[in-house]
């Protein structure tokens, strides 16, 4: 309500009620209130809400409720949409799950796959193949393990219930005992690596891993994953609406936003003595060759869980196979350092639009956020901290103030 003159015990009641029988509200988007009065100064509430169990949510995650627009009623019709799980717009990308690593065979597999040799012109075209390969064997893994997993955990969980309840009529012989607790054992990592799993969609930095909080990481994520739907934007013309149009919108606006700037030709001759210059010693510190402890250095300080880039590697994938991978890695860095490096070949990203307000409704209230692949964050991290050593002394501060490198 958007006033004040309301009894707090109603809506005590109402929470302990929607509390007693475990349910969540579905994000209201679109409006803040569902209902106004037809007095000179309207009365706003929100009187009408969607509430799912947590059972309903896992049969449909992508659920939304959208206000309408109401006409000359005074209430808002509200539309509930139970939505495609899989839909997300385009073709489901490859993305790796860190909870993989946790699986004794992983490094060993993905070190096979990574080792076999593969063609191309440049130390880039090799490293891009390398990389499809081991995302087409990981995908055809993953999808197996998928099913494997499902089996092994239903097998345990009976194991475990059917053991444990005899137990409570009579004393389970050594046999049972050692079966009882290996196969808890056993439940216990399939239920930490999908924990994982959901930690990973999640992104709650606050919230602790390994503490059987696999129920809260979904709900969060799932939470996360709707807001992120687009379903209309406002703009001059009116009201775009539908997963095409809105598409060719955005995609049109953020061409002119990014697109390239008029040409704009000034002398800079003149300007050159005003501008101060690196030493000779700190020229050859710059165009040194890079080293291996650099680039491994730059790795590692690349902070964890977060969303990879289009080819579907996070961080951790560097930093978990950096010696296998460190080879070739080393290799297009000596191409970059002799000026044989395609470095576009890396340069590729996904725009995801945030929005800054709860209720956006247009392109300009939106964030975009550019998630780029690692392998091109490893080259400008390595780049940006060697400038940064020398920054301070031709640069004012203020304007190196964010380069975190």
């Amino acid at each position: 309500m958007n006033k004040n003159n309301f009894n707090p015990r109603w809506p005590f009641l109402f929470n302990a009620v929607i509390d007693s029988f475990d349910l969540r509200e579905i994000d209201l988007t679109g409006r803040q209130y569902t209902f106004a009065n037809s007095l000179p100064d309207p009365t706003y509430e929100k009187l009408d809400r969607a509430l799912m169990t947590t059972e309903w949510e896992f049969k449909y995650p992508m659920v939304t409720v959208r206000a309408l627009d109401r006409g000359i009623s005074d209430h808002t019709p509200l539309l509930l949409e139970t939505g495609d799980p899989s839909f997300t717009g385009h073709a489901k990308q490859f993305k790796m799950e860190l909870s993989w690593l946790s699986h004794e065979d992983f490094k060993e597999r993905v070190t096979k796959i990574w080792n076999k040799p593969v063609g191309g012109q440049n130390s880039v075209q090799r490293w891009n193949r390398k990389l499809g390969a081991l995302r087409k064997h990981l995908r055809g893994w993953a999808r197996h393990h998928h099913g494997v997993y499902k089996a092994q955990k239903e097998n345990l969980q009976s194991i475990v219930t059917d053991l444990d309840t005899q137990a409570e009529f009579r004393t389970l012989t050594n046999d049972e005992r050692n079966q009882l607790e290996s196969a808890w054992d056993d439940l216990i990592k399939l239920l930490r690596e999908e924990e994982l799993k959901y930690y990973q969609r999640a992104k709650v930095p606050d919230v602790l891993l390994g503490d059987n909080n696999t129920l809260y990481f979904q709900m969060v994520a799932n939470d996360k994953h709707r807001k992120k739907r687009i379903f209309s934007l406002e703009h001059e013309g009116g009201k775009i609406e539908g997963q095409y149009n809105l598409k060719g919108y955005i995609t049109q606006f953020y061409k002119e936003l990014f697109g390239p700037p008029e040409e704009n030709n000034f002398p800079l001759g003149d300007r050159t003595d005003d501008i101060p210059q690196v030493s000779s010693l700190e020229n050859a510190f710059l165009v040194a060759p890079f080293t291996e402890k650099e680039i491994r250095d730059a790795i590692f300080d690349i902070d964890h869980n977060k969303a990879p880039g289009p080819d579907g590697f996070p961080a951790e994938f560097y930093q978990q196979f950096w010696d296998v991978i460190k080879g070739d890695l080393m290799q297009m860095f000596h191409d970059l350092h002799n000026g044989d490096l395609l470095l576009f070949s890396l340069n590729f990203g996904v725009i995801t639009l945030l929005p800054k307000t709860q209720e956006a409704s247009k392109i300009q209230q939106y964030r975009p956020i550019c998630l780029l692949n690692v392998s091109f964050k490893i080259f400008t991290k390595v780049a940006t901290i060697r400038v940064n050593s020398v920054a301070d002394n031709i640069i004012s501060p203020s304007q190196t103030a964010f380069m975190r490198g």
